[in-house]
């Protein structure tokens, strides 16, 4: 089975792709000459990432809690595009707060954002992987998977278990040709970064080796290496790309 779709390109997914990390690895994988599919949790989201690709991708509406949803996208793609031969779990949020504070709420959603909808989608697309000998499993992680960070219990273990989840993973497909790693960025320059004062900058710059917060682009890059032909003996590693934050 070709990895092909009918323009003859690779099919790549990209989780959480309106804006951030996830535009970023969009907009590079179609550098990279693949057909790239990007989701929102909105039509107006997914209307925007599809102007943003322009003709070389699409957006489309996905909550990624619902395994049904999950289910009918794939299978939309499949029929529409091709078989998925890049997956990339981005999409994502924080519901920050110390653990005497925090909700149910808060801890479930964020391990199923997180961590439920890593297995879910990485579930159904091994479908296609496994038909056509090839595939790509990146996972975005976090550098507070490996350090820890108050009053990030919650995601600091969804994305450990994310970490895990792919080890695991790379050692049941390795053998038909699919790869499975995470990258785990740093302090990557965003919105929220933005509106931080100086002092709070300059504490943060302080704790980074290479003095600059991340770029997305820099975490688009290494998702572009780890999902190409290059990286193929490359599997089961977490990537980290945090300018030096924490060495290990």
């Amino acid at each position: 089975m070709s990895t092909e779709n009918i323009n003859g390109k690779k099919v790549a997914l990209v989780t959480g792709a309106t804006r951030g990390i996830g535009a970023a690895i969009a907009k590079q994988l179609i550098q990279d000459g693949l057909f790239v599919v990007g989701t929102a949790t909105t039509t107006e989201g997914a209307a925007r990432i599809s102007e943003q690709l322009a003709g070389q991708g699409a957006g489309m509406l996905l909550d990624v809690r619902d395994s049904a949803a999950i289910d009918q996208l794939i299978t939309q793609i499949e029929a529409e595009f091709g078989s998925v031969a890049v997956l990339v779990n981005n999409a994502g949020i924080t519901r920050d707060n110390l653990l005497l504070r925090m909700s149910h709420d808060d801890w479930s959603d964020i391990l199923s954002i997180h961590l439920g909808a890593v297995f879910q989608l990485s579930k159904r697309v091994l479908r296609g992987m496994t038909k056509m000998r090839f595939g790509r499993i990146v996972s975005v992680s976090s550098v507070v998977a490996q350090m820890g960070n108050g009053g990030q219990a919650n995601y600091a273990a969804a994305k450990a278990g994310m970490e895990g989840f792919s080890r695991s993973l790379a050692r049941e497909m390795g053998s038909r040709n699919i790869t499975v790693n995470c990258v785990a960025p740093g302090f990557i320059a965003t919105d929220m970064t933005e509106e931080l004062s100086a002092e709070a900058k300059a504490k943060m710059l302080a704790q980074i080796a290479v003095n600059r917060l991340g770029a997305p682009e820099d975490i688009a890059h290494a998702v572009s290496f780890l999902v190409s032909e290059n990286s193929g003996y490359i599997t089961g590693t977490v990537l980290p790309v945090n300018g030096g934050l924490y060495m290990h």
